[in-house]
């Protein structure tokens, strides 16, 4: 399987990489959707993950909504892995189109990727839902509750793509573009569950469709390559 990857990577010059979660919990991140994580916040809010940060509930919930956010969603320490390093690596040769990415870490970017298409956002950039000045994570993440906007008084809101929220049409259609023009697509971290994000796996048009996930997915089938194994450690080794 290494080897078929490989050589697909060494024969191809238009590659887009599509991940999940499964990238970032290499790094220390958890997945909130994991059983620890729904567990977790049931215990503490009585809701599942999906519900307190959804748009309603921000907008109700507005301190609650921060207090789960800050503690279950940010890591500032958490650094890139080895898939991050391989995949700016192989931009750097020229192989790598894209990086579409379904988490809200910044990793790619730290590892030194350039074109990151974030699906969902990002922590790190927030901005006032009232005049609309941008503020960094570093500029609320000493709050304890609610940020609010110190030129207006206006919440502050990350922004990050919430449950009943649309994609950004802009990043979405780079997106579709990068991986319908893709030789290769390459998706890693993922079980391609969550929707809209696992659609565009529908978009590539290639022959080299290369899935690498822990566990099952329903593309695999589909795949010309089809690893089960840390995502880190194929990356890692055929870059």
């Amino acid at each position: 399987m290494f080897d078929e990857l490989k050589e697909i990577i060494e024969n191809s010059d238009n590659i887009v990489f599509l991940g999940g979660a499964g990238v970032s919990t290499e790094s220390g991140i958890p997945d909130f959707r994991s059983a620890d994580g729904l567990y977790n916040a049931k215990i503490k809010y009585g809701l599942s993950p999906e519900e307190i940060i959804s748009h309603s509930y921000f907008m109700r919930h507005t301190d609650t909504f921060y207090d789960y956010y800050f503690n279950n969603l940010i890591y500032v320490d958490a650094k890139p892995n080895k898939a991050h390093f391989a995949l700016a690596k192989l931009e750097k040769m020229g192989k790598l189109k894209a990086v579409v990415t379904q988490n809200i870490d910044n990793l790619h970017q730290l590892a030194g990727s350039e074109n990151v298409l974030e699906l969902h956002g990002s922590v790190y950039r927030n901005y006032c839902m009232d005049c609309g000045t941008f503020y960094s994570l570093e500029d609320i993440i000493g709050e304890k509750t609610t940020p609010h906007c110190p030129k207006c008084g206006g919440i502050i809101k990350p922004d990050v793509v919430l449950y009943e929220e649309p994609l950004d049409n802009t990043v979405w259609n780079k997106a579709f573009k990068a991986i319908s023009e893709a030789d290769v697509l390459i998706v890693g971290g993922t079980s391609l569950v969550v929707y809209p994000a696992a659609s565009l796996v529908s978009a590539y048009r290639g022959k080299k469709l290369v899935l690498i996930n822990k566990g099952e997915t329903s593309y695999d089938e589909l795949a010309t390559v089809a690893i089960h194994e840390s995502i880190g450690k194929v990356l890692s080794a055929v870059v």
